[in-house]
């Protein structure tokens, strides 16, 4: 979200004389992604796949294919592509499976100027029925939303790993209101108005909500100074799939973890059935200011009975509270 700060200033005049206007503003600029091409590394693995395309929503996605196997699938965030994983293809190439990527609609390669949750997972819906059921799927970020959704509609997957994922709509919006000085009543309509195009409710996209229904084991990688997707997102989730999870880094930030070679051989270890030790990463208490020996979740004991009971009742709470929920 760079748009300058005159933004500010026109979404508070707009909001007070044509609403509707500002509405449709804020939902384009919500729902365009700004972000890479893909660099010289990103490219060069691409340029080693098979190319494909598929249609979603009636914009062309492009996909790459490598090798033979189980089929594992990367899946990239908000903004990015799906070279963005390239790190994870060699070693699962090496362990003998397939893997399978694709630029999101409104992303990389692909067509479409506006992008969701809901196409990411159609994406990957429509890849997955051309090319076979998913051993795994590896996500990062939003990607890791659009991967419970598509589980959630059918999709089969053996396991899953999600690196830096987001728990839902609900906190990106906060951030992009408080971010332009979105008026709430804009705010409420531009929601509405999404959920027409969309199809889906935005409560439909929480993913601590849906994740109790999920039976995939599910490790999860999050960097306890991740400054675009908070660890919180992280350890809700875990907390809510069962048997899930979480190994906290420390120092890796949003991206640097996706080429993480610590990060990259435990994923891929996962993969593939073997034993994963999640303890070590980050040992002391994610909670600032305390130093106690941490669980697997990244807290202490005190410090994580105090953000369950949060987590529990802000998620609880969450929907009532937030512009445009009943």
């Amino acid at each position: 979200m760079t748009t300058p700060s005159p933004a500010r200033a026109a979404f508070a005049i707009l909001g007070r004389l044509a609403p509707g206007l500002a509405a449709r503003w804020a939902l384009d600029l919500f729902f365009t992604p700004r972000g890479r091409r893909g660099s010289q590394r990103i490219n060069a693995f691409l340029a080693a796949g098979r190319r494909f395309d598929v249609s979603v929503r009636g914009e062309r996605v492009a996909a790459w294919s490598w090798g033979d196997g189980p089929a594992v699938y990367l899946v990239h965030g908000w903004a990015g592509v799906g070279g963005q994983l390239a790190a994870f293809g060699p070693p699962l190439l090496a362990s003998g499976f397939r893997v399978v990527t694709f630029d999101a609609p409104g992303h990389g390669a692909s067509t479409g100027r506006r992008s969701s949750i809901v196409h990411f997972a159609g994406a990957l819906q429509e890849i997955a029925a051309k090319e076979g059921p998913a051993h795994a799927v590896i996500a990062h970020s939003l990607g890791a939303a659009a991967v419970v959704r598509a589980l959630s509609q059918g999709l089969d997957a053996g396991r899953a790993v999600f690196v830096g994922p987001t728990g839902g709509p609900r906190d990106w919006a906060e951030r992009f209101r408080r971010h332009l000085g979105v008026p709430p009543h804009v705010m409420t309509s531009m929601r509405e108005r999404s959920e027409r195009w969309l199809g889906a409710s935005w409560a439909d996209f929480d993913v601590p909500m849906l994740a109790v229904k999920q039976a995939a084991p599910l490790l999860i990688f999050h960097d306890r100074d991740d400054a675009e997707v908070p660890w919180s997102d992280g350890a809700a989730i875990a907390k809510s799939w069962p048997g899930a999870r979480l190994a906290t880094t420390s120092g890796l930030g949003h991206r640097r973890i996706l080429r993480d070679e610590r990060v990259v051989s435990q994923a891929v270890a996962f993969v593939k059935g073997e034993p994963v030790d999640t303890r070590g990463w980050a040992n002391t208490c994610r909670h600032p200011g305390c130093d106690k020996p941490a669980r697997e979740d990244g807290l202490c004991d005190s410090c994580g009975l105090e953000a369950s009971l949060y987590l529990r009742d802000e998620r609880r709470d969450a929907w009532a509270t937030t512009p445009g929920v009943s």
